[in-house]
């Protein structure tokens, strides 16, 4: 039903898609309040770089830094990066403003960064052959 109501709103002109697509997903995505001036921005497209991330984000405040995440090997975006502000409230500003909009022809969206979580620690593997003189590979099985 919603579905229908979208379409009828598309055909006959009266919104724009970058409000429909705002309606339905920012609702969704803005479920949780910022405690830090840092964002983390999804769905960028492969083009973004640095500088069209921080142009995008520079009406809403002063903004500390803009990072788009790149590959190693290739040196591509991965797709998502963040964003620092001076405040929170800038931040905030940012979020409801930019939450899914268009950038570089990509629909982002906007979430509060949290911190990185660690790897979880592997145990040891043993190595030392039993009574047969075979090793396990826990992997693999048996090796010889």
């Amino acid at each position: 039903m919603a579905f229908a109501a979208a379409f009828r709103r598309i055909l006959s002109g009266s919104s724009t898609p970058s409000a429909i697509l705002h309606s339905q997903f920012a609702s969704v995505r803005h479920n949780s309040t910022l405690t830090t001036p840092k964002l983390f921005v999804s769905g960028l497209s492969r083009s973004t770089t640095d500088e069209n991330l921080f142009n995008a984000f520079a009406s809403f405040g002063r903004l500390h830094e803009a990072k788009v995440i790149v590959d190693r090997a290739s040196g591509r975006s991965k797709g998502f990066g963040f964003v620092t502000y001076e405040t929170v409230e800038e931040a905030e500003k940012a979020r409801e403003g930019m939450n899914a909009k268009f950038l570089d022809g990509w629909v982002i969206f906007v979430d509060p960064a949290r911190p990185r979580e660690p790897l979880p620690r592997q145990p040891k593997q043993d190595t030392q052959p039993n009574e047969t003189g075979f090793t396990t590979n826990k992997t693999i099985g048996w090796c010889g």
